[in-house]
Formats: structure tokens, C-alpha cells, sequence
């Protein structure tokens, strides 16, 4: 059993997702697994993101000119799977970054580090066989997103190949805290659950507890961004705790 199949053999699992290279980074990662995550997505700071929100864009642009690069956060990676083996960790990115950095040698490092999972936002399906062929001969999961404008034939051909986790969009649009979600996204969870292999995290909008809470309902897991990145550091453990403590509820 791999380390993300133990951990959502768990319980409901929360995903937290912080920009590494801000300032107190690893500060910042260590509270945020110590007050509770399940898993991290070490977010790869890119100068043109498609997918990204004000809040994460801005925390984006502050860890760039502070010379955040993937050789660094690769580094970070290493000092957390040393002091946490148990938690998992996903490399989240964009994949100009990926590619200029070299695919085989970014997927020998994720496998030498035991990195549990590789998400790249913007690489679509039809052009993932490159990258699929390297995830598969590294071990490294190659973690689906599925958004809310996906129709259900399209759902089964990307949870087909789905591995560590399927990250289900709640919303369309960018990242970012909303004050409510559509009415349609618990059918589409159930939906999703029924026909993936692989658990099924539910991401985007998610402000607090509560809102965890009732996603949990239909959920493996919940993904935190927007609103834990934004979090000052000295709140940012409390607010780990009051997610993890709704997901315990």
C-alpha cells in the first residue's frame, strides 16, 4: 500500500495547498503540517499562471522575486519527507516549468525524494502521453484534474487513468475564496465517486471549517488554497486546525 492509499484509508483527508518560496516557507509548511494536513501541495511559484487567483498570484509573484525556483522547492521537499514520512506530498505546477527543468530528471528526483504525486494544471489530457510514460516508470502518481464544465464521458475517460487522487474543480473560474457553491457539484461528486478508482478530492472556494464539513459528506478529501495561502503566519495554524477539526465531525 503506497502513502496516499493509507492516508485516505483513513478518514476524510485534508489537502493543503501553500506557494512555496514565500517568505517563512518552510515555517509555514511545517504549522501547516503539524496543525493537521493530511497531504500538502507544494505549490511552484510560474509567472503567467491560467488557473490561479488574486490571492495565490500575488503570493506567486513575492516568492519569485525572492529566487523560488523547482531546484529549491525540490530541496524543501527533501526536509519534509525527512521530518514527516508519514504525510503525503504533491509537486503542483505549471508545465513550462516542468519541461524546461527536464522531464526525466524531474520524475528521477520526485521518486529519489518519495514524493507521492505530480499535478501539472495546465497539461491537458491529449498531451499527457510523455508525461504518463515517465510517471508510470517512476512510480509517481500523475493526479487528474477534472473540472465542472467536463461531461460525464470525458469523467470516465480521465478517471480511467486516474491515480493517487482525482481532483474534482467545484467551480469554474479561478482560484479563489466563494461565498457558495453550485447546486449541482454534490451530484457531481457522487457521480465522480461511483466511477473513479482512485479517491476523489474536492478543491476550489473552500473558506473554513464548515464548508469542509459539508463537502466531506460526498468527498474522500477537501482541498484548501486560497484561503489557507492568504493566512498570516501567526493564524495560519488555527485555521489548519478548525479545517481538520470539521473534517473529524
Amino acid at each position: 500500500m503506497n502513502r496516499l492509499q493509507n492516508i485516505f484509508n483513513h478518514g476524510k483527508v485534508l489537502i493543503i495547498f501553500d506557494v512555496c518560496g514565500v517568505e517563512n516557507s518552510m515555517e509555514r509548511l511545517e504549522v501547516i503540517i503539524n496543525n493537521g494536513a493530511d497531504i500538502v501541495e507544494l505549490g511552484v511559484p510560474f509567472s503567467d499562471p491560467v488557473a490561479d487567483g488574486t490571492v495565490i498570484q500575488e503570493a506567486a509573484q513575492r516568492a519569485l522575486a525572492l529566487g523560488a525556483d523547482l531546484e529549491g522547492i525540490l530541496d524543501t521537499a527533501q526536509q519534509l519527507r525527512q521530518r514527516h514520512p508519514e504525510t503525503g506530498l504533491i509537486v503542483f505546477g505549471y508545465y513550462n516549468i516542468f519541461l524546461q527543468f527536464g522531464l526525466e530528471k524531474l520524475f528521477a528526483r520526485l521518486a529519489e525524494l518519495e514524493i507521492d504525486g505530480i499535478l501539472i494544471v495546465d497539461l491537458p489530457y491529449e498531451e499527457q502521453e510523455e508525461v504518463r510514460d515517465f510517471s508510470a516508470r517512476y512510480a509517481i502518481p500523475l493526479i487528474q484534474l477534472i473540472g465542472p464544465a467536463t461531461d460525464l464521458e470525458r469523467a470516465k475517460m480521465l478517471t480511467g487513468n486516474a491515480e493517487g487522487f482525482v481532483y474534482c474543480i467545484n467551480a469554474k473560474g479561478v482560484t479563489g475564496v466563494r461565498s457558495e457553491m453550485p447546486e449541482e457539484l454534490i451530484k457531481r461528486l457522487e457521480e465522480l465517486r461511483k466511477i473513479s478508482p482512485v479517491p476523489v478530492a474536492s478543491g476550489f472556494g473552500i473558506a473554513n471549517g464548515e464548508r469542509c464539513r459539508q463537502l466531506a459528506a460526498y468527498a474522500d478529501g477537501v482541498i484548501v488554497g486560497s484561503a489557507a495561502v492568504k493566512q498570516p503566519l501567526n493564524n495560519l495554524g488555527n485555521f489548519i486546525k478548525e479545517l481538520k477539526n470539521a473534517l473529524q465531525k
